[in-house]
C-alpha cells in the first residue's frame, strides 16, 4: 500500500430513504408504483441457513453502526448508548457498558480501546473491561464508525475533517481536513486501517490513504465526479467500506463509479464503470459484487470490471452491502430479511427473517457465519447447515 504515489462549510443532509427508494423525503412520488420494493418471490433452494446464536446489544440501529470483529471477540453499540463486547462463537456478553446520553457511531476497537462517538461530537474510549478510559470532543459530530489501529483512535467529522486520538490518553495526534461540498449524503460508510494507512472515502467521490502515524496524505483517487446544475444533481459520495484484494483498492459511490485502483502502479485505476450505489460493496478473488440505489445486485469481473451478472429480484428492497457465506452472498433489506444469492450467476439461494425491523448495518463475513446487528439492536448470528 506504501506505493501510492504522493474553512468549514454548511452542509444539508439528504435523507436516505429518499435516495434508496427516490421518494422518502417528498422528493419525488410513489404514485405510479415505480419505487415500491419489490414483493418476495418464490425461489427454488440452493443452500439452508440458520441462527447459530443472538444477542441483545441496546435499542435502535442507525447508519453510524457496525460491529467490529476481532478475533474470537464482536464489539458492539446502539444508539441508545449501549457498547458492549461478546464472544464471537456463542454470543455470550463479556462486558456491557452504558454511555451517559445517545451514540452516533461506533463501535471501533482494537481489542485494547474500543471508541463510540456521540451526535454532538464526543468521542469516548472504553478499555477491554467495559471501563471509560478518556473522552474528547470532535470539531463535529460523528456519524461515521470510528476505527482503533496503530495506536490511535480515527473519526471522521460532519466539517469533512479526519482526526486521530492516542488511543491511551486521547490526545489529538493529527487532523486532515478536506473542501466539502455543499451538501452531504447520509449513507453508510466506514473507514478502513491497513499498511500503516487510513484508508477513508469522502463527500464529493474521493478516496483517500492517511499514514497514520503523521497524517501525511499519501494517496487520494477520484471514485466520482460531481455533475450536474444542481446540489442535488451533484451529490455524490463513497459509500460503504474501501475494500482491498491482493494488489488492488475499490470504492464505490453514490451518482459515480465502481472502481478498482491498483496499488502497485501509484494507485492508477485498474477499471472504473458508471455505477451508483448507497451501500457499498464487497470483494472476493474474482468478482466486485455491489447493489445499485434501486436494490438490483450487481458483479463485475474483478480483473477488468466487465458485468458478469444481475439479480433485480430484491429491487428497491433496500438491501444492505454484500457479505460472503460459503458460496452464497447475504444482504439484509427493510424488512429484516436475509437474502442469499449465488455467488457465481445471482440466483437466489436461501432466505431468513432475523426481525427488528430494516437491516441498516452491512452484514459481516466471520468465521462462524454471516453476522447481523439487526434494526432493534440485537446481534445475530446465521450459519450455514
Amino acid at each position: 500500500m506504501r506505493k501510492f504515489a504522493p474553512g468549514r462549510t454548511w452542509r444539508g443532509a439528504v435523507c436516505l430513504a429518499s435516495l434508496l427508494a427516490l421518494g422518502g423525503c417528498g422528493l419525488f412520488s410513489h404514485d405510479d408504483g415505480r419505487y415500491d420494493p419489490a414483493p418476495l418471490t418464490e425461489y427454488k433452494a440452493g443452500m439452508s441457513v440458520r441462527q447459530v446464536w443472538s444477542a441483545s446489544v441496546g435499542s435502535g440501529s442507525g447508519l453510524g453502526f457496525a460491529p467490529t470483529v476481532l478475533g474470537s471477540a464482536v464489539y458492539a453499540a446502539t444508539p441508545d448508548g449501549s457498547v458492549g463486547k461478546f464472544d464471537l462463537q456463542s454470543g455470550r456478553p463479556l462486558w456491557k457498558a452504558k454511555t451517559d446520553g445517545k451514540l452516533s457511531a461506533g463501535a471501533g476497537s482494537d481489542g485494547t480501546t474500543t471508541a463510540v462517538a456521540s451526535p454532538d461530537g464526543d468521542v469516548i474510549a472504553f478499555d477491554d473491561n467495559g471501563k471509560v478510559k478518556w473522552k474528547v470532543r470532535a470539531t463535529s459530530d460523528v456519524t461515521i464508525p470510528p476505527v482503533v489501529g496503530y495506536g490511535i483512535v480515527v473519526v471522521r467529522s460532519g466539517d469533512y475533517r479526519i482526526q486521530a486520538f492516542d488511543a491511551n490518553s486521547g490526545e489529538r495526534v493529527w487532523n486532515v481536513q478536506r473542501p466539502g461540498p455543499s451538501l452531504a449524503l447520509r449513507s453508510v460508510s466506514q473507514m478502513v486501517l491497513a499498511e500503516g494507512l487510513v484508508i477513508t472515502g469522502l463527500p464529493g467521490g474521493k478516496l483517500m490513504a492517511i499514514a497514520s502515524d503523521s497524517g501525511n496524505v499519501q494517496w487520494e483517487g477520484t471514485v466520482a465526479t460531481p455533475r450536474g446544475a444542481s446540489d442535488l444533481e451533484r451529490l455524490t459520495d463513497v459509500v460503504g467500506v474501501p475494500r482491498i484484494a491482493g494488489n488492488l483498492l475499490c470504492g464505490v459511490a453514490y451518482q459515480g463509479r465502481i472502481v478498482c485502483f491498483d496499488v502497485t502502479a501509484g494507485g492508477r485505476p485498474l477499471w472504473a464503470k458508471d455505477f451508483s450505489s448507497v451501500s457499498g460493496l464487497t470483494l472476493d478473488d474474482r468478482f466486485a459484487y455491489s447493489a445499485d440505489q434501486n436494490s438490483v445486485v450487481n458483479a463485475f469481473a474483478l480483473d477488468n470490471g466487465g458485468n458478469v451478472w444481475k439479480q433485480a429480484a430484491l429491487k428497491n428492497r433496500q438491501v444492505t452491502a454484500p457479505a460472503m457465506l460459503g458460496g452464497a452472498l447475504a444482504v439484509g433489506d427493510l424488512e429484516g430479511y436475509l437474502h442469499f444469492l449465488s455467488r457465481s450467476d445471482g440466483s437466489l439461494m436461501a432466505r431468513l427473517s432475523v426481525g427488528g425491523g430494516a437491516v441498516v448495518s452491512p452484514p459481516q463475513t466471520t468465521p462462524q457465519g454471516v453476522l447481523v446487528q439487526t434494526g432493534n439492536g440485537n446481534l445475530v448470528m446465521i450459519g450455514a447447515n
